[in-house]
């Protein structure tokens, strides 16, 4: 009787698809955690959790992201500027209005691995604010949520 082998993946053997998707109307946590899984590759056959072999995703209309409840006003971001006492607040109604891409992309970030390889799948997410994007060569899906 032969064994059958797990397979791991090769990063060089990886090919990655362009996907496409509209935020307008959807959650901000459904939006970020589909396109989280969707970067690392979990939607593949050929997972493997210690190798990039997710796909490219385009998020469009990121301004017209939606929150639940009362969380444009209870929800609050916060960073610091590395001096003492500058620690920074910032509610989440302001934030959509001010950069409704930081607030995408800080989503998904929480959502992916943490290190380095999770900053290399980071660097595969686009966020634009209107429904354009500059991607249109590389003839993206649509990606259903």
């Amino acid at each position: 009787m032969t064994e059958l082998k797990t397979r791991s993946a090769k990063a060089e053997e990886v090919k990655r698809d362009w996907w496409v998707v509209s935020a307008e109307g959807l959650p901000l946590g459904r939006l970020a955690a589909r396109v989280a899984a969707v970067l690392r590759g979990k939607h593949k056959a050929c997972f493997t959790p210690h190798v990039d072999c997710g796909d490219f995703v385009i998020i469009t209309d990121a301004e017209r992201v939606m929150l639940t409840g009362k969380k444009m006003r209870q929800k609050i971001y916060y960073h610091h500027t590395g001096y003492p006492g500058h620690l920074k607040s910032e509610e989440a109604g302001q934030l959509l209005a001010r950069r409704p891409e930081r607030m995408i992309e800080l989503a998904v970030r929480g959502m992916l691995p943490k290190g380095p390889l999770g900053r290399r799948m980071l660097r595969k997410l686009r966020i634009y604010r209107g429904s354009d994007h500059p991607h249109q060569a590389q003839q993206p899906k649509q990606l259903k949520i």
